[in-house]
């Protein structure tokens, strides 16, 4: 493992930080590495979307198409939900 220093951390930030570590019961370098972890994962998952983000192959939607594509299969089959 490698060691992280941040230097001219502002007193209220480090307060706030530690303020928070104590209501989860963690330790201010618990707490801390928690985030620091969480932040490598977010961006390593932003990393596998960006690598599929200029498919053309019809895998990826835009937001709403996919209740709109739903939306319109039921209709298609009517009430007795059997195609029309």
């Amino acid at each position: 493992m490698v060691a992280l220093q941040i230097r001219d951390v502002p007193e209220e930030v480090r307060d706030a930080l530690a303020a928070q570590a104590r209501a989860r019961g963690q330790s201010l370098q618990a707490y801390l590495l928690e985030l620091v972890e969480t932040q490598a994962r977010r961006l390593r998952n932003t990393a596998v979307l960006d690598r599929f983000a200029g498919r053309s192959d019809g895998t990826r939607s835009l937001p709403g198409e996919s209740a709109a594509e739903l939306s319109d299969q039921r209709e298609q089959r009517g009430p007795s939900g059997h195609a029309a």
